[in-house]
């Protein structure tokens, strides 16, 4: 795994110097290795810079930039059928001097062009620059496990992996995008096409850019999209017949992710989907895979008992670690340095934790990521689900509208603690606040942005002063073009394009990287993406259980009472947490003078936030948790302007 940086600029007022500054900012994504390429033609000074982390042949002879004849090329992630690709190749003539997979992505476009990007299965981000064509062309994996930015104004256009490289480019202009706060007060992340920067973006999952030096214009063309595939007739095959191949698809994925010439390690979260990577690797493997979870002592938070439970079944080489208040004292100053955006997902500190303790022991780790959004798992869906059949019928809604209503947060916590402890819903005060919002909107799209909504629109708007709206672009906007597969799909392939992507990809990607670590999500596979789309929705929620068929594999290797629980993750108890030991982050961070002189949050509306939340009376934990998140990377940032309304 590695890190990507560089420039394009037409007023040739950059250097050697800034590329080798902006490669070296990341250095933790790559710490075996750095080079450089620069060169200025009739058009522009043009700057390549890579990071190294060895995983994949270890030798000299993987070291990038990268060339061939007229092309050269930087690269950060693994294309793990590079072995098959190089035998097609070879077939063509040409001649490898590596085993990496860098050599085999370089001469792959030096033969099939743009197009070669198509037999690719892996996640990547790689800028290759055509000297030839003079042009260079910018790819992101299909899933957007990789990252990959871009910054464009007055003729400077830079690039990388992760958004602090920007920061060594004098040219580079710290203004504040206002438009995007309230949408990363809603959902906690920044969806993508955004960034917290003005001319700044994300290239978006399965895009690739095309920059040509002597328009000095780029274009942004997309090349996959799992929408497609939903939209494609449903596979006729018996429930049986899917399974089959459901395994296997699974067990080719998995399987091409073991490929490594350093130790290979899985997060064991406990729940169904890391639990079926642990499983279907440990029954190809000789040697006990290397498992590691985190806990909690807090009840309601902790799976660390089910995560060593089944590795005990299976036999893995099993590692844990138990999360203290001081642990997470200690990484959260750490966060805004290691996400570059004010990033609101909390279990951010878990991953981190659970990253360095893998570390440790391997290089590489696998996790489950990308079940819910595929495979149907999201609470979420199952609700709105339920709701939906009510909107034909509309009394009946109106009538669940006026039950839900009635109750509140403490009333609903109660309930749910007298339930058995198998059937309790972690976060429960959340859910019933999204529910609840989404229960009182009218379409599928709006519910479904409600209920994947932390804070509401309202709260936004007190705390901001403006109106809570969503821009366009995002993944949001393939509900549009969804309009004619089942509700349950619309709302997994949207999650699949913006809250995979933007959070839970992102919280990975920067928490394994913060301590040099590759992470790889096998269940994201392309092949298996497109496959379990054709699958018919009846297969993945049925009996009202999501997840039905990776359910149905799991339990051929790990006996289903392992999982008769509700699942809870790597939930962190802020709730608890920012009412003591932490409460002097939220005493310097969200401070009336600070917040005033921040002229982003109305400061007198967080005071009245703050002093319920201490009082007892209940207030969302993420508001409070979101603007201490977006401050605390002020301070890290340092000096910057805010753009216009």
């Amino acid at each position: 795994m590695c890190g990507v940086a560089g420039f394009i600029d037409h007023r040739g007022h950059s250097s050697e110097a800034v590329l080798k500054s902006m490669t070296d900012a990341m250095v933790l994504r790559g710490p075996d290795d750095s080079g450089t390429s620069f060169e200025r033609t009739d058009f522009a000074q043009i700057g390549l810079g890579h990071r190294r982390l060895s995983i994949l042949d270890l030798s000299a002879l993987g070291h990038q930039p990268m060339f061939f004849e007229h092309l050269s090329m930087v690269y950060n992630g693994e294309v793990y059928n590079f072995g098959e690709i190089k035998s097609e190749l070879e077939t063509l003539g040409y001649a490898f001097a590596s085993h990496s997979d860098t050599e085999v992505i370089l001469k792959a476009f030096h033969a099939w062009g743009k197009e070669c990007v198509g037999r690719f299965r892996g996640m990547f981000a790689f800028v290759i620059y055509d000297s030839r064509a003079e042009k260079l062309f910018m790819f992101r994996d299909r899933a957007g496990v990789k990252p990959f930015y871009y910054y464009v104004k007055d003729g400077l256009f830079l690039f990388a992996s992760e958004l602090k490289a920007f920061r060594e480019h004098e040219r580079f202009e710290k203004t504040i995008e206002r438009s995007v706060i309230p949408v990363y007060m809603r959902f906690g992340y920044i969806p993508a096409p955004y960034t917290i920067f003005e001319n700044t973006y994300k290239l978006k999952a399965g895009h690739y850019l095309e920059y040509d030096l002597q328009a000095g214009q780029f274009e942004i063309r997309q090349y996959w999209n799992v929408n497609v595939f939903y939209s494609k007739a449903k596979l006729d095959l018996s429930e049986e017949a899917v399974l089959d191949t459901l395994e296997q698809e699974l067990m080719e994925a998995f399987q091409l992710r073991m490929v490594s010439d350093v130790p290979v390690g899985v997060f064991l979260s406990g729940g169904v989907d890391s639990s079926l990577v642990t499983a279907l690797l440990q029954k190809a493997s000789k040697e006990p895979l290397r498992t590691f979870t985190i806990g909690f002592d807090e009840e309601g938070y902790d799976e660390a008992e089910h995560a060593r439970k089944i590795a005990a079944y299976l036999g893995t080489e099993h590692t844990e670690y138990y999360c203290t208040k001081e642990d997470a004292l200690q990484v959260i100053p750490e966060l805004p340095k290691i996400y570059d955006e004010p990033f609101g997902d909390s279990s951010a500190i878990a991953t981190i934790l659970v990253s360095k303790l893998a570390k440790e022991k391997v290089s590489v780790v696998l996790s489950g990521d990308g079940g819910d959004e595929l495979f149907c798992g999201y609470s979420k869906y199952f609700a709105l689900n339920r709701v939906m059949r009510l909107l034909v019928p509309g009394v009946k809604k109106n009538v669940l509208k006026g039950a839900v209503n009635l109750l509140n947060e403490k009333a609903v916590y109660r309930l749910n603690g007298m339930l058995p402890r198998s059937k309790r819903q972690t976060n429960i005060r959340d859910k019933f606040q999204k529910f609840k919002r989404a229960v009182n909107a009218d379409t599928l799209e709006q519910m479904f942005i409600e209920a994947s909504s932390y804070v509401d629109a309202e709260t936004i708007e007190n705390c901001l002063g403006g109106e809570a709206g969503l821009p366009a672009q995002t993944g949001f906007g393939s509900f549009e073009t969804l309009a004619d597969i089942a509700p349950l799909e619309r709302m997994m392939a949207v999650d699949f394009q913006t809250f995979m992507v933007d959070d839970v990809l992102t919280k990975v990607d920067r928490a394994t990287m913060s301590v040099s670590l590759e992470g790889r999500e096998p269940l994201l596979d392309h092949k298996v993406a497109e496959f379990i789309a054709r699958v018919p929705i009846a297969l993945k929620y049925k009996d009202d259980s999501g997840k039905y068929l990776l359910k149905k594999v799991l339990y051929n290797h790990i006996p289903k009472s392992f999982f008769e629980r509700q699942k809870s993750g790597f939930q962190v108890p802020l709730y608890e947490w920012l009412k003591n030991d932490l409460r002097p982050l939220l005493d310097r961070y969200l401070a009336k003078e600070r917040l005033e002189e921040g002229q982003i949050f109305d400061a007198i509306q967080v005071q009245k936030t703050l002093e319920d939340y201490y009082e007892g009376r209940y207030v969302n934990i993420n508001e409070i948790w979101f603007i201490l998140m977006f401050e605390m990377w002020c301070e890290t940032w340092g000096s910057m302007t805010i753009g216009k309304d």
